[in-house]
């Protein structure tokens, strides 16, 4: 009997297609990170300005360009993923229950969740071969 689960496992248990999809999964994650990051910078007032409306300090918009901007880059190319995973997963967290949490606002509230899931998943299982940390761990 046809089972497609024993066929696509098949597939996905070699190394070369592992390494290209952990290598796309990290690309898709780190690319909402990327622009929204680089979006606070160029609409740097606008968002201190719905940060404040929001009960969030407005100071605290250069730590999270440097999340977002430099995390999403960092997931991009691989380096130190366990660490920035975790820092983003729990900033998607944050992000869903202080901005997202009203119900006219769910489908970006469950976005957030399921980025903080991407992110742990990544802390859990870093960033492949195709990447920063396995080419530095390869050198000790």
């Amino acid at each position: 009997m046809f089972n497609p689960n024993v066929v696509l496992k098949s597939v996905v248990e070699k190394a070369s297609v592992q390494a290209i999809v952990s290598l796309f999964a990290r690309a898709f994650l780190a690319y909402l990170f990327i622009v929204s990051g680089w979006g606070k910078i160029a609409g740097y007032d606008a968002t201190v300005g719905y940060m404040q409306a929001m009960g969030v300090s407005g100071s605290l918009l250069p730590l999270v360009i440097l999340l977002e901007l430099g995390g999403g880059l960092a997931i991009l190319f691989g380096l130190q993923a366990h660490v920035v995973g975790l820092g983003l997963g729990v900033f998607s967290l944050l992000t869903a229950f202080l901005f997202h949490a009203a119900p006219e606002d769910a489908l970006n509230f469950m976005k957030n969740l399921g980025l903080a899931g991407g992110f742990f998943y990544i802390m859990l299982y870093g960033a492949g071969k195709i990447s920063l940390d396995h080419l530095l761990e390869a050198k000790k």
